[in-house]
């Protein structure tokens, strides 16, 4: 096995770290002390750096990630750009090189204490290289500059001196990238390949942990991937690490076993087919995002509403479902989409309809050496749908209630609706009661209202620090009015109830 080395500012350096190190601890070992350590679990973007991901076969995307929660051993052969690696330091008698986005912060008074800044900056530089920005036209109700800045690659960075407009200012004042720049020249060639990676704590002169024989593994295809989880089936399987790297960093869990999955190609495709899509466990959201370009609408409603950038940058569909977490924002949509999980093992595969997955709090039908390959949606989907999260910030929160609705109508009455629900009961659930209500019936106010106090009543909503029982239950209602409200009749029926030319126009969003 060849020796650990990330590729950092342009320069190759051997990485010793153990296998708990995180990519961020890592950074300041090295004198690399801009990305700083704020929260610990991704939510204030204090850490964030740059990462060369592959954008197609032969092309790169700089994206931003939180360094905080990846460990710095699944880095092994990439690269990645810090804020001292963007501009250059001055020469002697001379003034610093500095950034586009340095400049303009500085230039806009966006740095104010200075501890977020290095952050903002590294997030700001993914956005200001991403490919598409340049031929992105505002569009109403966006949140997008002129230059074609979308604000929302800065929503999981926090300036704790609240010097936003600012900031904003400087994001929205950048022009394109010079095409001498480095890292702009740098997306015309291909990201650098994973390889294979075996990383003992015990062959190291100090570990993580006093004692500890913890390994990380990244397995060169998933049958060795499989292989090695049939021996260690108690193995964590890390992707992004957005789950495990908050139980590491605050919980401080150290699992013996560490198998990262992110680069294996297996686990990262995505196909469609005449009556499905179906898309790889370790494909991150923002990648799914892209490829998709809007073929589900229901996921489109759930990505700008699942954390923030930073997260969406790393998290994947297999990890959200993998942890069972009953208010994990992935299950009621995919919930309400119908779809189903490949699973894999060393013995084969399996195919699980999300309905049956969850057993019980963080828990599933997976057997010990299984894991979530792919995730598979049937199409076409259906053409009325909308995903409500209720959480006390905006965006980058925790769920209180989440619903995800997906609904067919054939002449007024409903054909058919799936209803997922998030932060009810101790799993991820069906509204099955509420379903049962609509379906067959009329699509009007009284149907609608009757179901609605029996989706007030499904699950199991407890009071605690998030909400109480009681908003669930009324937020579960609201929901079911809302959807109402937003797919109703927008012009009056023929007398029959149906417009024969083409029936689905007459069920949008009321105006």
């Amino acid at each position: 096995m060849s020796p650990t080395e990330i590729t950092v500012n342009g320069t190759a350096r051997p990485c010793a770290a153990g296998p708990h190190t995180s990519l961020l601890d890592w950074l300041r070992g090295e004198g690399l002390t801009g990305a700083k350590e704020g929260c610990a679990e991704g939510e204030c973007g204090a850490c964030a750096v740059l990462v060369a991901r592959p954008d197609g076969a032969d092309r790169t995307r700089w994206v931003s990630v939180n360094a905080c929660l990846p460990l710095a051993l699944a880095f092994d052969g990439q690269e990645v750009v810090t804020a001292e690696g963007l501009g250059a330091p001055p020469a002697p008698g001379q003034q610093a090189v500095l950034h586009p986005v340095q400049r303009e912060m500085a230039d806009r008074g966006g740095s104010q204490c200075g501890y977020c800044t290095p952050g903002f900056v590294c997030a700001m530089a993914a956005e200001f290289y991403r490919p598409e920005r340049g031929g992105q036209a505002p569009h109403e109700g966006a949140e997008c500059g002129a230059n074609g800045f979308d604000l929302h690659a800065l929503s999981g960075n926090l300036c704790r001196c609240t010097g936003y407009r600012p900031i904003r200012d400087a994001a929205y004042a950048l022009g394109e990238p010079d095409p001498l720049d480095p890292l702009a020249e740098r997306r015309d060639r291909a990201a650098p390949p994973a390889r294979a990676t075996e990383v003992s704590a015990s062959d190291l002169s100090a570990s993580d942990l006093p004692g500890s024989d913890a390994t990380f593994v990244r397995p060169t295809d998933l049958p060795d991937l499989l292989t090695r989880l049939a021996a260690t089936p108690d193995a964590v399987l890390v992707a992004g690490a957005t789950d495990a790297g908050v139980e590491r960093n605050l919980r401080h869990t150290r699992p013996s076993s560490v198998l990262a999955i992110d680069h294996l190609e297996e686990l990262r495709g995505l196909h469609h087919s005449p009556d499905s899509v179906e898309i790889g466990a370790a494909l991150t959201l923002s990648e799914i995002e892209r490829a998709l370009a809007g073929r589900v609408p229901l996921l489109d409603q759930l990505f700008p509403q699942f954390a923030s950038r930073l997260i969406r940058n790393a998290a994947t569909l297999g990890g959200n479902l993998g942890t069972g977490s009953p208010i994990g924002d992935a299950a009621p949509v995919l919930l309400a989409l119908g779809a189903t999980l490949v699973l894999a093992s060393a013995e084969g595969e399996r195919a699980v309809p999300l309905d049956d997955y969850f057993t019980g709090y963080r828990r599933s039908v997976r057997v010990p050496g299984e894991l979530i390959r792919a995730v598979r949606i049937p199409l076409p989907a259906a053409p009325h749908a909308a995903f409500y999260k209720v959480a006390k910030r905006r965006f980058d929160d925790i769920s209180s209630v989440a619903v995800a609705i997906s609904l067919r109508l054939e002449r007024g009455m409903v054909a058919s609706v799936r209803i997922g629900l998030g932060g009810v009961a101790a799993t991820p659930i069906r509204a099955l009661a509420t379903e049962a209500g609509l379906t067959g019936r009329p699509w009007d106010a009284d149907t609608v209202s009757r179901a609605a106090r029996t989706l007030a009543q499904e699950g199991t909503p407890l009071d605690d620090h998030r909400a109480s029982a009681r908003y669930r239950s009324a937020m579960l209602e609201q929901s079911l009015m809302r959807f109402h409200a937003e797919h109703r009749p927008t012009k009056p029926l023929q007398k029959d109830g149906f417009d024969q030319r083409n029936h689905s126009e007459n069920w949008g969003e009321a105006r």
